[in-house]
């Protein structure tokens, strides 16, 4: 049974996929939004000359203290594998939250559009940018408008391309 709600609807109907099902759907869809992520932030660096952010890096280094990880290799190998970790960070973090929408869309909760990429691009803001404000590397409080805007439209990318994945998926 499905009960419409002003913001989407709740109940499984008759779809008959699994919860693992909908997990994998969402990872996807996940994939497919980190991937309209990158696009826009390097897009946004090439029209605006900007370097990349070292937020990542900081994130991997700071975390391999707090877990007493060394991270191998002289300096120079070391410095390439924190480079390499850095980004994988984003991808963990977008796919995991694929896989928590389509968690969500595998207990029956179906979005409006507009309603469903609000709510993924504020999920992912607070998986991306949650941890770096709890380890101490950034502040969201002091970023300034251009700040705010280099963060949040490539999750607005992001959220749209999860949405419409999921949405997609979901008429199969």
């Amino acid at each position: 049974m499905v009960k419409r709600t002003p913001l989407g609807t709740i109940g499984k109907g008759r779809r008959g996929i699994s919860v693992a099902g909908w997990a994998l759907r969402g990872a996807a869809a996940g994939a497919a939004g980190s991937t309209a992520l990158n696009a826009v932030t390097y897009l946004d660096m090439v029209v605006r000359g900007r370097g990349t952010s070292s937020t990542p890096e900081q994130t991997v280094e700071k975390l391999a203290d707090l877990a007493h990880v060394q991270i191998p290799g002289d300096d120079e190998t070391r410095w390439n594998r924190v480079q390499g970790l850095g980004p994988i960070t984003g991808l963990v973090a977008g796919v995991g939250v694929g896989v928590v929408v389509g968690l969500v869309r595998a207990a029956g909760y179906r979005s409006q559009p507009l309603v469903g990429t609000l709510l993924t691009t504020l999920g992912v803001l607070v998986a991306a940018n949650g941890p770096m404000t709890v380890l101490g590397i950034t502040d969201p409080r002091t970023w300034s408008a251009t700040d705010w805007a280099s963060d949040v439209v490539p999750h607005l990318a992001y959220a749209a391309v999860v949405k419409t994945t999921m949405d997609a998926f979901d008429r199969l």
